[in-house]
């Protein structure tokens, strides 16, 4: 028996990868996925077990700096695991930080950084809808990742969403960048905010989202996040102003 349950996690492994690759490749996930449940309910007990042995698996390629198979296997996770918000987390960190800067053209950067986003903001709230820690990776990489200075490929992070968010505006298209209008008027309000191409009005959006839901410690870090963002939006209007 102990030399059987290893093969049969195996076996399960390599299908619920086949699965996994299909759905994350149409972008769009589905409540009920029939062929996908049905892989995993047959998983019944070894489900867990499988969960193990991939994250075993993820953090060795991590360590080993294997970026590439990281990827594939952190969507199996995802699969495994869709309502565990730390999955979701370290699949996107790794596409969005890790994965984006072994690319040699900043154009190349930019698709990882915004797969990590679309990752959190399509995927992760879906299955996980107004989670703080996912708001909270989510805010940060709009206010760290594409509105700061920490990666020399920002400045084309920052004009790419600048494309984004106005050819959304035009069509008033916002719920496909998961934006509630009446949320924005809120924000425009009470804090300001008069231009959504600026990636920290994003910032500033998804922290005040995930605070709805957020408990004491998840509330610390998403407040600081609203106090940097907005910090920073207001210095950006600045400079346009000067």
């Amino acid at each position: 028996m102990k030399r059987f349950v290893p093969f049969v996690v195996v076996i399960f492994l390599l299908a619920l990868g086949a699965i996994s690759q299909v759905f994350l490749s149409r972008r769009t996930p589905v409540k009920t996925p029939s062929v996908g449940t049905g892989v995993v309910a047959a998983l019944g007990g070894l489900r867990s077990v499988a969960s193990e042995v991939v994250w075993f698996r993820a953090e060795r390629l991590q360590q080993q700096g294997r970026f590439g198979e990281l990827v594939q296997l952190s969507s199996l996770l995802t699969f495994l695991e869709p309502h565990v918000p730390e999955v979701w987390l370290y699949a996107a960190w790794n596409l969005a930080y890790n994965v984006s800067l072994r690319m040699p053209r900043m154009e190349d950067r930019w698709r990882w950084v915004y797969a990590g986003i679309r990752l959190l903001r399509d995927d992760a709230l879906f299955w996980n809808p107004g989670d703080p820690d996912v708001c909270y990776d989510l805010a940060y990489m709009f206010e760290l990742k594409v509105g700061h200075t920490i990666d020399n490929a920002s400045h084309l992070y920052r004009e790419e969403w600048r494309k984004i968010v106005s050819d959304v505006a035009e069509r008033g298209a916002w719920h496909e960048l998961k934006m509630n209008p009446e949320e924005m008027a809120r924000l425009e309000r009470e804090h300001g905010v008069d231009d959504w191409s600026n990636p920290q009005a994003s910032a500033l959006y998804w922290a005040l989202h995930g605070l709805q839901k957020a408990d004491k410690r998840q509330r610390i870090r998403l407040e600081q996040v609203v106090r940097q963002s907005k910090m920073l939006y207001n210095k950006n209007k600045e400079k346009k102003t000067i």
